[in-house]
Order: structure tokens, then C-alpha cells, then sequence
């Protein structure tokens, strides 16, 4: 592993400066199986009670309660009773942001990343080791009894980030090299995706961030809602009816 652990205060800075800095940085979980690194290269960040597209907009439920927790920790969800996914509790302490870590490249622990991923799926290439969230959770051996581990403490988790992923600057929107390091990748960004509603403004919330040109982030797909609409005009079809698709306004 490359890079250095960050302390507990840099958890707690602002979501988007958090989830900018994760990009490059290394993750490894540690299981009786052996270790496995990811280079994560595709991140999403939530602003918990401010953010309508967060878990925790309305409140602390048992299921998102480690978000009001201490920053550091992992929030681990089943995504439509499905797939695993795995985000990091970032911020002051109650505020319940955290980063969805949404793609990765698999650079070390490949082969017991690979059988865990064959044995849940097809894996076509190595690229599509830790592409996507819930890929990302199988190949790094995550699921729900990983919610509210800690990365600080160095036991089952421990993550490095590069030298400029360790500075506390502001969050960067542009999509240009950061300045603080010679030769450092693009960061891009955009809509979350599937989110919906407000929570959904692309101009509020341009939340997703990645490493421009990395083969292993994931693919946009817009909001589960635009699917269903097109699905319900499709059934009005089959039963004969003229449907009406209404633009948003």
C-alpha cells in the first residue's frame, strides 16, 4: 500500500472535499480469507440532513444510525434487498454525511478478489473486478457485518491516501489536475446516480466524482423514476390506451 492514514479530523471535513480526496486513495480489508486492496477511482458524496438524496434526510433511523455516529466508520446497506453497498461516515459528528464508494481497480489480493466475484457473478475482465458499488463490496468481502467498522483503528480496515488526498483543502468542482501534486489525474463530476427528486439537481448536487478516463468507473444511469415511466407507457400500450408521457418541468 502506498500512501499515509489519514487522522480522525480529516474525516471530518466537508463531504465533497472527503470524497474528492478518497479518489486515488487505497483500501484494504483484512479477513481470515486474506487481504484484498482497491485503488478506489469513483466516488459519490451525501450530505445527510441537508441532502435529500441521502439515507439520513429525514432523520435517525436503526438503519442509517452509524451515519449520527462518529466520522470514520462505515455505513454498509442492501441495496433493493440485493447487493451490498458501502459508504464512509465523513463530517462533524451528527451531521450523518458520508461517501458512497461507488469503483475501484483491484491492485492487490486479485485472486481471492476474483473468486469472490465468480462466486456471486460473471466477471468478464479484471476491470470489472470492483466496478460498481456492489461489485466493489463482494470483491473486498463487505457485507452487513461490516456496518459501523471503523478505519481508524487499523484492525479489519485501513486506508491510504496519496499526498494531496491528505490535505484539508476545500472541495474542488473543476474538472483539472490538482495543482498540489505534479502530474495528478483529472477529477470529474456529475449527477448522482439513479437519484431522484431534488436530490437529483444536477445543479445542486453534482456529487459523483471520478478519475476521468479510469476504465473501472462505473456507468451513468439516470433515476429509477424515468425507467418506471417509460415501463407504465409501455404496459398502456398493451392494454390498448394512448399513453401520455409528461415532460418535467
Amino acid at each position: 500500500m502506498t500512501g499515509s492514514s489519514p487522522s480522525p479530523v480529516w474525516f471530518e471535513r466537508e463531504v465533497t472535499a472527503v470524497a474528492r480526496d478518497l479518489l486515488g486513495a487505497e483500501l484494504t480489508t483484512f479477513t481470515p480469507d486474506g487481504a484484498v486492496t482497491v485503488r478506489i477511482t469513483e466516488v459519490e458524496a451525501y450530505g445527510g440532513l441537508i441532502d435529500p438524496g441521502s439515507h439520513a434526510f429525514r432523520g435517525r433511523t436503526r438503519r442509517n444510525a452509524v451515519m449520527f455516529d462518529e466520522p470514520g466508520h462505515l455505513y454498509v446497506y442492501r441495496h433493493l434487498g440485493l447487493h451490498h453497498c458501502m459508504n464512509i461516515v465523513v463530517g462533524p459528528r451528527g451531521t450523518a454525511a458520508a461517501v458512497l464508494l461507488r469503483a475501484g481497480e483491484v491492485v492487490d489480493g486479485k485472486d481471492l478478489a476474483l473468486a469472490r466475484r465468480t462466486a456471486s457473478g460473471v466477471v468478464r475482465t479484471d476491470v470489472d473486478l470492483a466496478r460498481g458499488p456492489a461489485r466493489l463490496a463482494v470483491a473486498l468481502g463487505v457485507d452487513l457485518t461490516w456496518y459501523g467498522r471503523s478505519l481508524l483503528d487499523g484492525d479489519a480496515l485501513a486506508l491510504r491516501v496519496t499526498p494531496a488526498g491528505a490535505g484539508s483543502g476545500p472541495a474542488r468542482t473543476e474538472a483539472v489536475p490538482d495543482p498540489r501534486v505534479v502530474g495528478a489525474p483529472v477529477i470529474e463530476s456529475g449527477s448522482r446516480v439513479g437519484v431522484s427528486g431534488e436530490g437529483g439537481d444536477a445543479e445542486r448536487f453534482p456529487w459523483r466524482f471520478w478519475l476521468a478516463g479510469d476504465r473501472t468507473v462505473s456507468a451513468y444511469r439516470p433515476a429509477a423514476q424515468r425507467r418506471t415511466a417509460f415501463r407504465a407507457a409501455a404496459a398502456s400500450r398493451h392494454n390498448g390506451a394512448t399513453p401520455v408521457l409528461k415532460e418535467k418541468p
